[in-house]
């Protein structure tokens, strides 16, 4: 991001050191959990210093959000800098640099005459970005050739619907993106924190809810399989992904079961209906949320074992209540930051830092779980260097983070993106960036 041609280490050192001290729970400093320590001995050299040896995931980590290098001149290294500051500072080294900006409407970027990277100059003579908060403007928008490439959030109608529109084209990505429920270990029915707390029946609970959820009818009759089931926590392909969720509940066979769910409350002596506190977001997982989590509601009320209250809540609210103990159960989404099995552990179920950086359990879920023994696994992949045996220490991961259930995975989506039939250069790969160098029209 610098745009200083003169930057050195110390910039690098700022970089990192600002991110650790800073540890916004939005922000991406948990991809350096294991990072101990950063130094500069001379003007071109960094030194990382790091907990646990053989890291099989800092270089990645490097390449993600968390490794931008800033421009200590213009860059707070105690707090979230102002965009307006950002951009005055013309603090931009890449391919682009920022003319305007506008927060949530538009950035207007040009090319950065003086990029010498590795990515070469960009192919276009400039890129509008613009932040719609209704997914049907922006699929009429791109349809009627007012913007030239659309990413992200439509519904699966509206992708259904652009496939057939000759006016423009539909892009494919590898997939890698996952939609899941999280519990609040304090809030949750018979949560730390509730009367009648009971580890066991908060347990019993995740567990019946697990047992019910019917993922195929989901990713069927809500996003015609745009979307698949997903069985475990890393999304299949990925070195190490299993299907640890499929054989431990529901029918064993991937498909909901009401017998089992009432067994296991009956077994941990809890009454039904048991009254559960649902969340969802409306405006940042896309706009078939609420229908996804309505057929969650009906699937769980459905078999007379639960009661579900159903809320939503706009995403600027949603952000900080969910890491405030608001919401005892709750949507999130996520887009990895790197391709690695360990991007869809290490920053969910490791401990994390809350707002005032406090060491927490429950990664940037904050949600209180705490496992030593999955903690221990995570970190024992992270630092394996023997392709197979970091493979079966992904699985044992996998599998005890099953039987915990802190999150229920749900569903996996690839990357989706449309343009204008005259638009050339869109790049979906399994970098899981959006590049706008490539494009010409």
């Amino acid at each position: 991001m610098a745009g200083r041609l003169d930057l050195t280490s110390s910039d690098v050192k700022f970089s990192f050191d600002r991110q650790v001290k800073i540890a916004d729970p939005e922000g991406p400093s948990s991809l350096l959990s294991n990072l101990d320590s950063v130094s500069a001995p001379d003007d071109t050299t960094v030194v990382f210093k790091l907990k646990s040896a053989n890291d099989q995931t800092f270089p990645q980590a490097l390449s993600s959000p968390v490794g931008p290098i800033v421009d200590e001149q213009v860059f707070s290294a105690t707090k979230v800098t102002p965009a307006a500051t950002i951009v005055k500072g013309k603090a931009f080294g890449g391919q682009y640099g920022i003319d305007s900006y506008k927060e949530n409407q538009t950035v207007k970027y040009s090319p950065n005459k003086n990029y010498q990277g590795l990515l070469g100059k960009a192919k276009n003579s400039g890129v509008t970005t613009a932040y719609y908060t209704n997914a049907s403007n922006m699929k009429l928008d791109v349809q009627n050739g007012n913007i030239d490439v659309a990413y992200r959030s439509f519904s699966a109608t509206d992708i259904d619907s652009l496939r057939k529109d000759k006016d423009v084209k539909v892009w494919d990505g590898p997939g890698g993106e996952l939609r899941f429920i999280t519990f609040n270990f304090d809030t949750q029915p018979f949560g730390t924190k509730q009367s009648g707390a009971d580890p066991k029946k908060a347990l019993a609970v995740r567990q019946a809810v697990a047992d019910l959820v019917d993922r195929e009818a989901i990713a069927k009759s809500v996003y015609r399989n745009t979307y698949t089931p997903l069985y475990s926590y890393i999304p299949e392909g990925l070195t190490g992904a299993n299907e640890s969720l499929k054989s431990l509940y529901g029918d064993g066979q991937g498909g909901p079961s009401k017998e089992k769910a009432a067994k296991v409350l009956k077994d941990a002596g809890i009454p039904t209906p048991v009254k559960l506190d649902l969340q969802y977001n409306p405006d940042h997982y896309g706009p078939s949320s609420g229908e996804e989590y309505a057929r969650v509601k009906d699937q769980l009320q459905s078999s007379g074992l639960f009661t579900v209250k159903l809320q939503s809540t706009e995403w600027t609210q949603y952000s900080k209540d969910r890491v405030s103990d608001v919401y005892p159960s709750y949507q999130l989404g996520w887009f990895p930051d790197f391709s690695d099995a360990d991007n869809y552990m290490s920053p969910f179920f490791l401990p994390g830092k809350d707002a005032k950086g406090k060491v927490a359990p429950g990664g940037f879920l904050l949600n209180h779980y705490n496992n030593p023994s999955v903690d221990k696994l995570i970190n024992q992949q992270r630092s394996t260097a023997d392709r197979a045996k970091r493979t079966q220490i992904i699985g044992q991961a996998q599998d005890a983070l099953a039987k915990d259930l802190s999150t229920l995975p749900l569903l996996q989506g690839k990357q989706v993106a449309v343009s204008g039939a005259d638009v050339s250069g869109v790049t979906l790969d399994a970098s899981f960036r959006f590049r706008y160098a490539p494009l010409t029209k």
